[in-house]
């Protein structure tokens, strides 16, 4: 039985990783680490019991002690996430949003672990550093976003010699066909036609920077050049992704919109586990596919930009774009001023420093705190 530990145990990923450990009986989950939603936490101890969990701050960490007794030991903070990592483990699920799932998912590379990826940032910000630290250690790095599990299984039909493009599929949000996005609420953002996720990723779905984000990882998990990066436009969401080989042919993976699939195929690998929730047929469904409209979507364009001018830049649209979504979901900027702030932060870029494994959180605070200088310029707009 495979020891896990799942970092981001009450997010969406998270919860639905669970899900299938529990339906499943062949893991034992060793490790959680969560934010602060210390009711859900508490409920997973109670069921799974690990040996150890971290939370957000000390303050919730003790908080949960007087919850739990002695049933498990309670880390907190950054520090905490390391602590989970370190246990004896063979599976390492990275679900923390945001830059602080880097520095875990590094160490377990460090200590050899199958890491289980669904923290975007750990290749969009770090993605040079993740790569020396599989060359130098050996770990394994299984991705669990729909789409680049799409890509890795795909990739599985050929050689990687004979890629010649890889192509991302995209819902393409809930303003696919509508013209005028100046006068979009936050109600009607958070409504992706599709796929059941936070509020950030859907946000982010919705102007198309998760589109961005994944273009960018596509590029350091499977060694593509960005002119060899495609996106379409795929309404149904039923194919996740596609490889394009040299001999013209193009081997995609189809499936119902359930990220327990990607998340048992990231488990299991390279098993396959009989799926006991998921009933699809393709029989009467319409599969279409539209180019993108980048000028619509500046957010898949300024990707495109980011990757060829290097990590500096990704890192900055990556933390820039988190900085703009809170200020839209708090009701301070319009939902097209995200990509315009970005721009305005990409422009600052020689202003901070390069990046490197001791600079990752110095690096995230600089940008972060010049994006709130451009939003409050966006704000008296309104």
């Amino acid at each position: 039985m495979k020891r896990v530990v799942v970092l981001g145990s009450t997010g969406s990923i998270g919860v639905q990783t669970l899900d299938v450990i529990k339906k499943s009986g062949r893991f034992r989950v060793v490790g959680l680490s969560a934010g602060r939603n210390i009711d859900l936490l508490e409920k997973q101890i109670l069921e799974f019991q690990p040996l150890a969990v971290s939370v957000f701050d000390e303050e919730q960490a003790e908080k949960l002690r007087r919850r739990v007794g002695n049933r498990v030991k309670v880390f907190s903070g950054d520090e905490g996430n390391i602590e989970i990592v370190e246990i004896d483990a063979d599976i390492v699920v990275a679900a923390i949003v945001g830059s602080r799932g880097v520095y875990p998912v590094l160490r377990a590379l460090e200590l050899g672990r199958r890491v289980a990826l669904a923290n975007k940032e750990s290749l969009v910000v770090a993605g040079h550093i993740v790569k020396e630290f599989l060359r130098r250690y050996g770990g394994e790095l299984i991705p669990v976003d729909s789409e680049h599990s799409a890509i890795f299984q795909a990739l599985q039909a050929g050689n990687r010699k004979d890629v010649r493009k890889i192509i991302l599929t995209a819902s393409g949000g809930p303003f696919r066909t509508r013209s005028d996005l100046d006068n979009v609420t936050v109600e009607e953002a958070l409504k992706h036609p599709t796929w059941s996720m936070g509020k950030k990723i859907t946000i982010d779905s919705a102007t198309l920077f998760n589109k961005g984000l994944e273009i960018i990882e596509a590029h350091y998990l499977f060694d593509v050049e960005p002119e060899n990066i495609e996106v379409v436009i795929h309404p149904q969401s039923i194919v996740h992704s596609m490889v394009e080989f040299k001999d013209g042919s193009i081997m995609a993976q189809l499936g119902p919109p359930d990220m327990r699939i990607p998340i048992s195929y990231a488990l299991f690998y390279p098993e396959r586990w009989m799926n006991t929730y998921s009933n699809f047929s393709l029989l009467d469904r319409k599969l279409e596919f539209y180019p993108p409209d980048f000028e619509k979507f500046p957010a898949l364009k300024l990707a495109y930009r980011v990757l060829r001018e290097g990590e500096k830049s990704c890192f900055i649209y990556s933390q820039a774009n988190e900085v703009a979504v809170r200020a839209f979901l708090e009701g301070r900027i319009k939902f097209t001023h995200i990509p315009r702030i970005v721009e305005k932060v990409l422009e600052m870029k020689d202003t901070f420093p390069e990046v490197t494994y001791d600079a990752i959180m110095k690096m995230e605070e600089m940008i972060k705190r010049a994006a709130e200088k451009v939003v409050a310029d966006f704000e008296v707009k309104l």
